[in-house]
């Protein structure tokens, strides 16, 4: 690893590793040379014994069997992660999608190492019904005695899955009980997600017979929230898959310890399971409120049709009889106040009849 120089922070939890790059005459730079962070952890026994080592130590803090060591790579230049992965054997396609942007949730076994992707959540909803997703990604490469994750910085920091990782006490049990930590935080996250889109559909659902709520704007939240719970579905899904790749890598490695955290692994599925469900029925409520809205927009229409060809018969009534009294040739009380008053009552007559037959029938 000496080809990779680090600048120790010795104030920090962080420290920063920069890869020296060749100049390109031909592309004058018009950015700061991109500084990759580091951030990691080693454990002995369960208990934090070291912060912010210097990255040629790792390699022999991972061949140490009593330590268990964390490495949290940030914007990782392509450099730095091709040195990594010739000194710790890590297979090049796993290193590519680490980096690859859109990879589904996923595990993978390799010679020496398994490669884990997935995805935190994080949902805000304003004014109750808007709502934004946010899904950053995770990836890691698990090792014997050590976890190595990839990230970009504008997916924020880990540090709820540190604390995780701290109050479980498990970490005794090796590198399983990091990768369950890391796992089972994001899949809590997962469930925030959807419990905050679950509220954001019954405040829509309720909202749905508001009279003087816009059918447009109406429209629009149910597609905000729709397309947003497509991109929660995609990396909730895969997640069922995820888990039981590393239950069944964990089974497959011989390791002594593997047999302890099963029930913990299991929980974790279970929880995995449930969110995938939960997110089946949240596409089945979505579907309905737009079905329900499509239904709500007819019948609107219906009573407005109907309000409209009940005025339309009342007026009719005095344009015929009008009509009928306004003839060129003598009729019963033609040129005689009795014709006047004749129409008069049958103009009254017929809007008052069919104004009380149309109010019966509840068209107007």
């Amino acid at each position: 690893m000496g080809a990779v120089t680090v600048t120790p922070a010795a104030s920090t939890a962080v420290a920063r590793v920069r890869v020296p790059r060749l100049p390109r005459p031909s592309r004058p730079r018009c950015h700061a040379e991109p500084v990759s962070t580091l951030q990691g952890r080693v454990w002995r026994e369960g208990r934090s014994v070291r912060q912010d080592f210097p990255l040629e130590e790792l390699d022999g803090l991972l061949a140490d069997p009593g330590c268990l060591v964390w490495l949290d790579l940030v914007d990782p230049e392509p450099a730095l992660l091709t040195e990594l992965a010739r000194e710790l054997a890590l297979d090049p396609l796993a290193v590519e999608d680490a980096v690859e942007p859109r990879e589904r949730p996923k595990a993978t076994r390799h010679p020496g190492h398994t490669f884990l992707t997935c995805y935190a959540t994080r949902l805000s909803v304003e004014d109750g019904l808007r709502v934004h997703l946010e899904t950053p990604r995770v990836s890691a490469f698990v090792m014997a005695s050590g976890l190595i994750t990839v990230r970009t910085a504008e997916h924020g920091e880990l540090d709820e899955v540190v604390q995780r990782w701290e109050t479980d006490g498990l970490l005794e049990h090796g590198v399983s009980a990091l990768v369950y930590g890391m796992l089972d935080t994001f899949v809590d996250g997962h469930f925030e997600a959807i419990q905050a889109m679950d509220d954001a559909l019954e405040a829509l659902e309720d909202q749905l017979f508001d009279e003087a709520l816009q059918t447009r704007l109406v429209q629009q939240r149910i597609f905000g929230i729709r397309k947003a719970l497509v991109q929660l579905r995609r990396v909730v899904l895969p997640m069922r898959e995820v888990v039981t790749a590393v239950m069944r890598y964990r089974a497959a490695s011989g390791n002594s310890m593997a047999r302890e955290l099963d029930g913990y692994f299991n929980d974790l599925y279970d929880h995995v399971i449930r969110a995938s469900e939960w997110t089946e029925s949240l596409r089945d409520v979505v579907g309905s409120i737009f079905e329900t809205n499509l239904s709500l927009q007819d019948a609107r229409l219906n009573e407005v049709m109907k309000k409209l060809a009940s005025w339309a018969a009342i007026i009719a009534v005095p344009t015929a009889v009008t009509g009928w009294f306004g003839q060129n040739i003598p009729y019963p009380g033609f040129a005689d106040a009795f014709g006047l008053w004749l129409s008069v009552v049958t103009i009254l007559g017929g809007t008052v009849g069919l104004y009380a037959l149309f109010r019966k029938v509840d068209w107007i």
